[in-house]
């Protein structure tokens, strides 16, 4: 009973897609979970932590039966992302210029997680380990012995899934390069006096970028970057202090906001140096933690199982043994080079817009004006952030 193909550890947003991406090719899955996500009702508030989910990451969902559930919750699509430092500058990305309806929709990573735990707990070939946590992980050359608080489970194949501090990586002895921004980033759940809007948008400053995020109906949820002395000075105030504040600093075509709810985080960089060790593959946050400033992070965790299903798939369609090493290396090839050109990519534009010499500024907005004027580029550019 306690022999499977595959054991997930973390049942995540990124780990429970990948049980059901590896249950769907016939494989006997396990996720290993500290804690189930809450039931939802809709007259819940709005969680803080919320995901831009790209064409891609839609797809992805739909294919795991999981996004019809979300439209019955709560999501709020965007047609339009805006993006300036001044408003000279203001470079705009549009849906119809792709051909789309939409470019994404932003929605509460727990909701994410609870439509995927449905489809989790349907399936027959997943059995849900929960509240159950990881003690050990000893490797041998047939499998993978795991020892849990309660139990001990085998398998052909331990996939990491349990976040940026992952233990998993840790035992599994994978070493990470990156480092800590010098910047934190709050997250403000509020109300606004406009409608829902179909934009998403970033302006940047020195200090770091705010951003808006759209949620359904007269709600947003507000980004704000800055360094960590300040964002621990924001966190400080009172919801109707911060109001006061985040009236004073965001642009004007906010409009009146009501804070709702408030949290901040450091901003770290962690890399692993292998997705890949004998029996153990990483994804998601596990593998890697990039710069959140384009909400690319689950988005780059949902390619990540996405090309593992692709490539296990594609082995035992070939009557090849889906678990050999050369096989679970083709993952890391498929992805760990791609992560890498968008981690840096990232800090590229992050430590550009710190930089704060007027020829780097006059760079930096010609830069946005050029775009604008290209639009094959530009369209290039924005399918690729789509992941389409």
């Amino acid at each position: 009973m306690n022999q499977f193909d595959c054991v997930v550890v973390g049942g995540g947003m990124v780990g429970a897609a990948s049980a059901l991406a590896l249950a769907e090719l016939g494989l006997t899955v396990a996720i290993i979970e500290k804690s189930a996500p809450l039931t939802f009702s809709p007259e819940q508030a709005f969680d803080l932590r919320v995901s831009a989910i790209s064409l891609a990451s839609e797809q992805l969902l739909k294919q795991l039966g999981a996004w019809q559930q979300l439209q019955q919750w709560r999501m709020c699509p965007y047609k339009r992302l805006g993006v300036s430092e001044s408003e000279q500058s203001y470079t705009e990305f549009d849906a119809q210029d792709i051909s789309q309806s939409h470019l994404g929709h932003i929605i509460e990573n727990r909701l994410i997680q609870l439509s995927l735990w449905q489809k989790v707990q349907q399936h027959s070939n997943i059995t849900l380990f929960c509240p159950e946590t990881l003690i050990k992980l000893e490797q041998s050359s047939a499998e993978v012995e795991l020892t849990l608080s309660t139990q001990i489970l085998r398998a052909k194949v331990v996939i990491g899934a349990d976040g940026a501090n992952s233990y998993v990586r840790k035992l599994a002895n994978i070493g990470t390069t990156g480092w800590d921004y010098a910047q934190s980033a709050m997250l403000i759940n509020v109300c606004t006096d406009n409608p829902q809007q179909d934009i998403t948008w970033q302006q940047f400053f020195q200090t770091g970028p705010l951003a808006m995020l759209p949620m359904p109906g007269n709600n947003a949820s507000l980004v704000w970057y800055h360094n960590k002395d300040e964002i621990k000075r924001l966190s400080a105030l009172s919801n109707a202090q911060l109001e006061q504040e985040v009236m004073q600093q965001f642009p004007d075509k906010l409009g009146k906001v009501r804070v709702i709810n408030k949290a901040a985080f450091p901003l770290t960089r962690r890399h692993a140096n292998q997705y890949h060790k004998d029996r153990v593959l990483l994804v998601g946050d596990a593998a890697h933690t990039i710069n959140p400033m384009a909400g690319q992070g689950v988005n780059l965790g949902f390619k990540d199982v996405k090309a593992l299903q692709h490539v296990i798939a594609k082995a035992i369609g070939s009557g090849e043994a889906w678990h050999q090493a050369e096989v679970l290396a083709r993952y890391q090839q498929k992805r760990r080079t791609d992560n890498l050109l968008m981690m840096t990519t990232m800090d590229a534009l992050y430590l550009s817009f710190g930089h704060v010499s007027p020829l780097a500024k006059f760079a930096r907005n010609a830069g946005l004006m050029m775009v604008n004027k290209l639009p094959s580029i530009k369209n290039k550019a924005l399918a690729y952030a789509c992941g389409i």
